[in-house]
């Protein structure tokens, strides 16, 4: 079975978003870990489940909402595994962050 990599600036995204929650609530934090490896594996067996998002980032970049976290996964479709490049919290200016080459 397909997973998804971890970029290293996804992996950096992760750890400060689980340290962040992990400060108030250590329980939401694992939880957080955990739905991420699960997209990670769903990204892996199907690689066109997030949508295209031309007004944010170019093809073949794709986004995935996190399901119960107001976090979501910008990934490279393309790649073989796909390759997970950041995990966003929502309420980030995403155009300003995704300006930087991804």
């Amino acid at each position: 079975m397909n997973v998804a990599a971890l970029s290293p600036a996804a992996r950096r995204d992760l750890l400060a978003a689980v340290r962040w929650i992990a400060s108030d609530n250590p329980v939401a934090a694992r939880a957080l870990r955990d739905s991420v490896a699960q997209a990670a594996t769903r990204i892996g067996a199907h690689d066109q489940l997030g949508t295209l998002r031309p007004d944010l980032a170019a093809a073949p970049c794709r986004f995935l909402p996190l399901t119960g976290f107001p976090y979501v996964i910008v990934y490279n479709a393309e790649r073989r595994p796909p390759l997970i490049l950041r995990i966003l919290h929502s309420a980030r200016d995403l155009p300003e962050v995704l300006r930087t080459p991804l």
